[in-house]
């Protein structure tokens, strides 16, 4: 396993990987990476002859009041983690090698990077898709791998690579869990311990909006108020945000009808955000398949 902290390096290897007509998959973190990132490597490996996983945690996507110095950081401990797979380079520049000087030029997406967590997090999906852009840029891979997890996240880096003519497949991974249902996040281990037994919540909301759906309710309310009552019993669980969405496009829906649609859900433990969700679509849709 080689570690690239300069882009120079990190082209100068694919460079060599290319030359011989080797593909290229990429894994973008941010670091204090877990199972569903190695699930990601994993997946990456398998399709791919080499793999970046590129680990940079990125300043342009929080916002002032946000998370970026309390959020992990173990360069060592996630090298560790990835010496399990062969051949996988590891992209981990500094903010000066990847922002030298202040950026004129960013990537946004409108309408669908400012609804939902957009609309809660002004500017953070400009950060993500335009640091993507960039990675993209200096790696050029063939594939890319992001879990469904961050499901409007996914959306908008495909939206992205859709509208700008990217020659580049994006695959989504399904979400990792703990035993008990909770989302694995890297944002778990911030997490008191009272808390982290309290996110379980989510997963069960999750659990009871996808049986709804799939039984075959007729439109969102109903689910949501489901949902939202397993949550409000939870004291230490502060709902943010609760959304059924169009599956592939996050259009709003009134009434639920054969296509897929995805439930989101953000709630803040203490002073921990974390985000769920759960593609469903009724149960004869599936039958018919």
């Amino acid at each position: 396993m080689q570690v690239h902290s300069e882009i120079g390096s990190m082209r100068a290897a694919l460079a060599k990987c290319r030359a011989r007509g080797e593909s290229v998959g990429v894994v973008p973190t941010m670091g204090y990476l877990h199972a569903g990132h190695l699930k990601l490597v994993e997946r990456a490996c398998a399709e791919n002859d080499m793999v970046v996983v590129t680990i940079f945690v990125n300043p342009t996507q929080f916002g002032p009041n946000e998370d970026l110095d309390a959020y992990p950081r173990d360069l060592e401990r996630d090298l560790a983690q990835l010496a399990a797979f062969a051949g996988v380079q590891v992209f981990a520049p500094t903010v000066a090698e990847m922002y030298p000087q202040p950026l004129q030029t960013s990537v946004d997406l409108a309408p669908l990077g400012q609804i939902l967590i957009g609309a809660a997090r002004p500017g953070h999906f400009r950060g993500v898709a335009t640091v993507v852009t960039k990675l993209f840029n200096i790696v050029q891979p063939d594939r890319a791998y992001f879990g469904e997890k961050d499901y409007q996240q996914l959306t908008v880096i495909r939206r992205m690579v859709a509208d700008l003519s990217s020659p580049i497949t994006i695959v989504g991974v399904p979400t990792v869990r703990e035993a008990d249902g909770l989302a694995m996040s890297s944002r778990n281990v911030r997490l008191t311990p009272e808390d982290r037994d309290a996110a379980v919540v989510l997963a069960r909301a999750l659990d009871r909006g996808e049986a709804l759906l799939r039984a075959g309710a007729a439109e969102p309310e109903p689910v949501l108020t489901a949902m939202r009552e397993i949550i409000a019993a939870e004291p230490r669980a502060d709902l943010a945000s609760l959304d059924i969405r169009d599956a592939a496009s996050l259009d709003a829906v009134t009434a639920i009808d054969d296509r897929p649609v995805v439930i989101l859900v953000t709630a803040r433990f203490g002073d921990v955000l974390l985000i769920d969700q759960r593609v469903a679509e009724k149960a004869r849709r599936s039958q018919a398949a």
